[in-house]
């Protein structure tokens, strides 16, 4: 069992910037493979960012390329994601999740935390 928990949300204005922290306990946190999603009021739950265990593979959804950033420290068993030049459409609750396989967290991951929610004001 992983349990997650996001901090980091909060409103922000147009331009600027955030940083997630999602903070893992119970199960080795090195072996999983990580990922970030949000959800807009309305619309489907996206993933944004994905990392591999090794953190050397990443994913990026073409809307957040350049702006946003995921990267894990194994010895405080955290992932963030790193999140600039915001805009009103990245609105949304913001999900890390987690499982053993960058394609099993794109594909919606095992574990999940309770969200964060971000929102960015023009």
């Amino acid at each position: 069992q992983v349990q997650l928990v996001e901090s980091g949300g909060g409103l922000v204005q147009a331009g600027g910037s955030l940083r997630l922290s999602c903070a893992a306990s119970g199960r080795t946190f090195s072996g999983y493979a990580m990922g970030w999603f949000r959800q807009a009021p309305g619309k489907e739950r996206e993933c944004v960012a994905a990392l591999s265990a090794s953190g050397t593979t990443t994913y990026y959804e073409d809307s957040v390329k350049g702006r946003f950033t995921i990267s894990r420290d194994n010895a405080k068993n955290t992932v963030y994601l790193q999140m600039n030049s915001l805009k009103p459409e990245d609105t949304a609750v913001y999900y890390c999740n987690a499982d053993l396989s960058t394609p099993r967290v794109r594909a919606g991951g095992k574990y999940w935390g309770q969200g964060t929610q971000v929102t960015v004001s023009s």
